[in-house]
């Protein structure tokens, strides 16, 4: 049994979830490039430490928000140690937020930099930064029951899940499957600014919407694919259907 199979289910809460996925060696080729990329660095990081390990969701351990991206960039989360810190996607996405009144500043820099998300949490499907950026269905698959405890964990309180990127949608949506909600078969295709309702699950107090949101990589908002307020719209109408009060 791997080892996120074995320990992610054992998870007494999200610290202790976070924690123990930064240890996690289950997937050789990851681990082989997260500390390539950590000893080898890019010139402009030289004098960094890099994190090289599996990096943790970020955000509070209520959140009613959910944002599910991809993973981490070799020198961005996989530099700082922080989900969204140290690259271009996570300055769009962190500005967007600010904007909202969601983040405590419009930008994610480094760990201890100050940054708290209000009601909102940051995650992704696979926690190591992969060649490319391009996991294998594989490592996919291995990562797969943090991500599934994760939203265990937050299940009292997550309303809303917004899947930046079709891989974020396309995993996040059996994982829901698997936690109890009802995802419609066949399910959904992504596309930007979809909006999927899931009935609540027995016993749940309210049903879970599905949000799907271009990804904030820099080919995205380079390009004007995703705009500043095209971004800003889909989580503003996600952070309200969770009952966040944004501007």
């Amino acid at each position: 049994m791997s080892y996120p199979r074995q320990r992610a289910p054992r998870a007494a809460g999200l610290p202790d979830l976070d924690r123990s996925l930064t240890v996690c060696r289950a997937c050789p080729r990851l681990v082989e490039w997260r500390e390539e990329a950590g000893r080898d660095k890019r010139p402009a990081y030289r004098d960094w430490e890099y994190w090289a390990r599996p990096v943790p969701g970020f955000g509070p351990n209520d959140a009613r928000m959910l944002l599910v991206g991809l993973a981490p960039a070799a020198h961005g989360g996989n530099r700082t140690g922080r989900m969204f810190t140290g690259d271009r996607s996570g300055d769009a996405l962190v500005a967007a937020l600010h904007a909202l009144g969601l983040a405590s500043r419009p930008t994610s820099t480094h760990r201890g930099d100050g940054l708290e998300l209000y009601g909102a949490r940051f995650t992704s499907p696979v926690h190591c930064a992969p060649p490319a950026n391009r996991p294998t269905p594989a490592e996919r698959d291995t990562c797969r029951p943090w991500l599934v405890r994760e939203l265990e964990l937050l299940h009292p309180t997550v309303r809303t899940v917004v899947a930046l990127g079709a891989f974020g949608w396309q995993t996040v949506l059996p994982v829901l499957a698997e936690g109890g909600w009802h995802v419609p078969r066949p399910r959904p295709a992504f596309g930007h600014g979809v909006r999927v309702a899931l009935p609540p699950a027995e016993g749940d107090a309210a049903p879970l919407a599905v949000y799907g949101c271009y990804h904030v990589t820099p080919r995205n908002t380079f390009t004007g694919r995703l705009t500043p307020a095209m971004l800003r719209d889909v989580l503003r109408a996600a952070a309200r259907e969770a009952g966040l009060s944004v501007r």
